[in-house]
């Protein structure tokens, strides 16, 4: 009969996805993980294979989490171009106090990982792709709406906003003030490549 795991293990990849998220994963011990979990490390390798498979399972978790968040602000906006700057404004405004973490956990871990470590990086850019194609999607829709010009590629605006998440990111850890950050948002929407 096989062993039932005795832990819910989603409560378990959550944690250690606040955990990774805020420490990064080479500074994470397995002494961090087993007081933030509450698992031994055998427990650990055995319900996830290695530290670095508990990573990449929070890498998914946090993927996910985004996901989930921008498609519930495409139910909840009146234009695809309104979703993504809600996304941009709660990836860059909220995360700065309702996070572990201001800064983007997927480009953390691009900045934080080298060569030793290619299997993840693989991962990251995988996820950084996945969210970068449901840009592509809202734009094209943005586009077939007429509210973006039909010339612009979506590929090369759909990079755009990545990088002025992280961008943003990293400046609202030096100025917090919401209505500046507010404004810088709603800049990458006025102006080029956008316009």
């Amino acid at each position: 009969m096989a062993k039932t795991a005795k832990f819910d293990r989603r409560e378990v990849v959550n944690k250690a996805t606040n955990l990774y998220w805020k420490k990064g994963f080479h500074a994470t011990s397995m002494r961090n993980l087993q007081d933030e979990i509450d698992m031994r490390p055998g427990s650990i390798y055995s319900a996830f294979g290695s530290k670095e498979g508990l990573f990449k399972e929070t890498l998914r978790n946090y993927t996910d989490m985004g996901l989930a968040q921008l498609e519930a602000l495409k139910e909840e906006c009146d234009t695809p171009v309104n979703a993504i700057k809600a996304f941009v404004k709660a990836q860059v405004i909220d995360t700065q106090t309702d996070a572990p973490n201001g800064v983007c956990m997927l480009a953390k871990t691009m900045g934080e990982l080298t060569s030793e470590n290619q299997d993840l990086i693989e991962v990251t850019k995988d996820h950084l792709a996945e969210i970068s194609r449901e840009f592509v999607v809202l734009i094209k829709e943005a586009q077939a709406l007429g509210l973006i010009d039909q010339t612009k590629d979506a590929e090369d605006l759909a990079s755009h906003v990545q990088i002025q998440i992280t961008g943003l990111r990293t400046f609202a850890k030096l100025n917090n003030d919401k209505a500046l950050l507010n404004a810088k948002i709603d800049d990458t929407f006025t102006h080029y490549p956008f316009t």
